[in-house]
């Protein structure tokens, strides 16, 4: 579900997986043009931590794990998701990612 949402919300978003080694098998990383996100499993839940997510408006109230950079949305099996609101914050996140970029070039 992760994976289709944030491929319908950003088509130009690229998956990686990230910080594999020999005990464990990473976990997916999106970007596009700079992280925008992560998918990591655990036992009993999805955790999608945003990068900048401390920088994102979240009118509808998706992230359940504050940071003072990075928040996150933790997502247990049976947990209605918001996929509508889910897609905005991924684009949010992504266009928060190309505005930074801008002030490198």
């Amino acid at each position: 579900m992760v994976r289709r949402i944030n491929k319908e919300a950003d088509p130009d978003i690229v998956e990686e997986w990230k910080w594999q080694n020999r005990r464990h098998p990473g976990i997916p990383v999106w970007s596009h043009n700079g992280g925008v996100c992560t998918g990591e499993a655990y036992d009993d839940h999805i955790k999608m931590t945003f990068f900048k997510g401390a920088s994102l408006k979240d009118p509808s109230r998706l992230f359940n794990q504050e940071g003072t950079v990075r928040r996150a949305i933790n997502i247990r099996e049976g947990d209605q998701v918001n996929e509508s609101a889910l897609k905005d914050l991924i684009r949010a996140a992504v266009t928060l990612g190309l505005k930074g970029r801008k002030h490198l070039a």
